[in-house]
């Protein structure tokens, strides 16, 4: 051991901005595309809970236990994609026609601060994956323009469920520091959150993300289903990859039928915890009932 020393050169650190912000709809219990959230200004994470509740006996404070850690938080930005407004409670009957008081539909978030120190402001990022997050009512306050006009900024306060962590308690955040991860795995995750020529955005869960940094992921080739001109598809059994059909969103195996003559299905891979698809990879295909 030796003395304790504060403030070494590059041992200054800090985390400053943040910015691209993805949104990801919840699909059944998967996060299958993502849209980019331009003019996102804050987002606050505020985990509540984990509360002391001391317990007595013997005259004495015995032992303590702790409420369940929940997490939520608050997004503000100058503006959101169009499909933020599932999640806001409208729904559009008509190109450019919103209702209110509508459903909200869960989503996951990712967004990324910047990290650095007293040698190099750009050292890195920190990813920040949310999960199973629901948007609350917000305020909209709409002002005159002024001699001193500013940009309407919109906030949103979230709750979350928790998904399901492979040995360890459900959790609805991570955070991946990129200045502690070996390059390689880093590109794993920023394809998969946002997409490459060939494949989609999406929000890995956990499992697949943690398989990432483990140095567990197999790379993957989704092979293409086949089908005749009577809508019969046959899918393909490939060890790591899930097969769903996309106007459902359920697994299918097997052979799946389309009933009626005309009728488009598409048919979407997906890898399996612990597993990848290559960049460029095709993992969608549409098959339409001629006869």
């Amino acid at each position: 051991m030796t003395r304790v020393l504060w403030d070494q050169s590059g041992e200054r650190r800090f985390e400053t901005g943040v910015d691209q912000g993805v949104l990801y709809l919840m699909n059944g219990s998967i996060y299958d595309v993502g849209y980019a959230w331009n003019g996102l200004t804050t987002v606050t994470e505020s985990p509540s809970g984990a509360e002391a509740n001391p317990q007595y006996a013997d005259n004495i404070k015995y032992l303590n236990l702790y409420s369940a850690e929940d997490f939520g938080g608050t997004i503000e930005a100058l503006t959101y994609p169009d499909q933020w407004a599932q999640c806001d409670g409208s729904a559009s009957p008509s190109q450019g026609v919103a209702l209110g008081q509508q459903g909200r539909r869960a989503f996951g978030l990712s967004y990324r601060t910047k990290v650095g120190n007293d040698l190099n402001s750009d050292a890195g990022y920190k990813y920040h994956l949310v999960y199973g997050a629901q948007a609350s009512p917000s305020e909209k306050a709409y002002a005159t323009v002024n001699d001193s006009p500013e940009a309407l900024a919109f906030s949103w306060e979230f709750t979350t469920s928790p998904v399901p962590v492979t040995g360890y308690k459900p959790t609805a955040l991570l955070t991946i520091d990129s200045t502690k991860v070996t390059a390689a795995n880093l590109t794993a995750l920023t394809d998969a959150l946002y997409g490459t020529a060939g494949t989609n955005p999406r929000l890995p869960l956990p499992d697949e993300v943690l398989g990432m940094f483990a140095g567990s992921v197999t790379t993957v080739t989704p092979t293409a289903p086949t089908a005749t001109t009577a809508g019969v598809i046959t899918i393909p059994t490939v060890t790591g990859v899930q097969y769903r059909r996309t106007d459902t969103n359920a697994v299918v195996t097997g052979t799946v039928t389309i009933p009626t003559i005309g009728q488009t299905l598409v048919i979407k891979a997906y890898p399996l915890a612990t597993y990848t698809f290559a960049a460029n990879v095709d993992d969608d295909w549409a098959f339409t009932k001629t006869v």
